[in-house]
């Protein structure tokens, strides 16, 4: 059933802040010394993007990634923060609170760098960021823990140690933890003992954890017998002649509602398998309701995205048509979700209530 435009388990509707929007531009000139390149790098010159983002002591604070135009990819990413009292107008730190150093992790991420980020909580104040490691070959999924969101603890692969490493190595990004919204905080929560998360591209998998730092990505028995071990369970995939026929993948972290578990997806369209209503390799946001009882059980799946990319600044970047949704808080009594645009900018969308 519908209501007001949307099917009556999906959060929204949510309006572009035209007012402000882009709400976040790269500055040039910021610079900072990069401890691979041991010399300065303007860290955030090229474009800025993709930001997470947490509600912490009246202020909401975004976590994006940001690239430089130097090196082999002309482009290494990094993290920045920003923090902002009303949610509109940001402030940053001069230089980034995660990269690529010299540390057991280089060989991780330099020189494609750290990527995307997501983030959740637990109930001692812990945050915990899933980011995308990028050597220029494979992106891999990373842990990185803080207490403030500026010093941050990395702990290297989320999949490092699970069921002897055999999914040490695989393309592997996008971690979207399950969590309650308690007040203005998204705390992880268990279900059934065990932390959840939503994670993958052009498949979307799950993983648990006992402690949020490890995690084992969900397994699925082949009946038939084509598979001879295990395999990784797909929750959900591409859908031809849809807008999300070319790529699917998690946004912002999960959360526990009345109905199940929501999680906001981005998604591809499709040049040629696609829906025509839409650009080719559109970006756009849609929406997944998973059982409480078992998260990985699909209970429901939006029909149309709720966030496309219409505006000039969604349209025209380092990649055309692109809304792609990661950071998601709730204030005063509003959701307020944060997307990047054309993989160049960060823009705002709110939904009352």
């Amino acid at each position: 059933m519908y209501r007001d435009g949307k099917l009556e388990w999906e959060l929204g509707p949510f309006i572009k802040a035209d007012e402000v929007n882009p709400i976040l531009l790269p500055e040039a000139e910021a610079s900072f010394i990069c401890p691979v390149r041991d010399g300065e790098v303007n860290w955030e010159e090229k474009d800025l993007f993709n930001p997470t983002a947490v509600f912490r002591d009246g202020e909401v604070h975004l976590l994006y990634r940001a690239e430089d135009k130097v090196g082999k990819y002309e482009g290494t990413s990094r993290i920045g923060h920003a923090v902002s009292r009303d949610g509109l107008q940001f402030k940053k730190e001069q230089e980034p609170v995660l990269y690529p150093e010299q540390d057991s992790f280089r060989t991780l991420e330099w020189e494609g760098g750290c990527e995307d980020p997501r983030i959740a909580e637990d109930t001692n104040g812990t945050y915990y960021m899933m980011y995308t490691a990028y050597d220029g070959i494979k992106a891999r999924l990373c842990v990185a823990t803080s207490v403030d969101l500026t010093s941050w603890t990395k702990h290297g692969l989320a999949f490092g140690h699970a069921l002897t490493g055999k999914y040490a190595d695989i393309w592997s990004k996008s971690g979207a933890i399950v969590t309650k919204r308690v007040g203005e905080k998204f705390i992880a929560e268990r279900i059934d003992g065990l932390y959840w998360m939503y994670w993958g591209e052009s498949n979307i998998y799950a993983a648990t954890s006992l402690d949020l730092i490890h995690w084992t990505p969900v397994e699925a028995e082949d009946p038939r017998g084509y598979h001879a071990e295990p395999f990784l369970l797909p929750l959900l995939s591409v859908r031809k002649h849809h807008f999300d026929s070319d790529l699917i993948e998690p946004g912002p972290q999960a959360i526990i509602m009345e109905q199940g578990i929501l999680l906001i997806y981005n998604s591809k369209n499709h040049g040629q398998h696609g829906d025509p209503s839409y650009e080719t390799g559109a970006y756009c946001a849609a929406q997944v309701l998973f059982d409480l009882k078992d998260p990985s059980v699909v209970i429901a799946r939006s029909t149309k995205p709720f966030l496309i990319p219409d505006k000039e600044y969604e349209i025209n970047g380092q990649i055309n048509h692109v809304c792609f949704v990661e950071g998601l808080v709730y204030h005063e009594g509003a959701w307020l979700l944060y997307y990047g645009t054309a993989d160049s900018k960060i823009a705002l969308a709110r939904c009352e209530g």
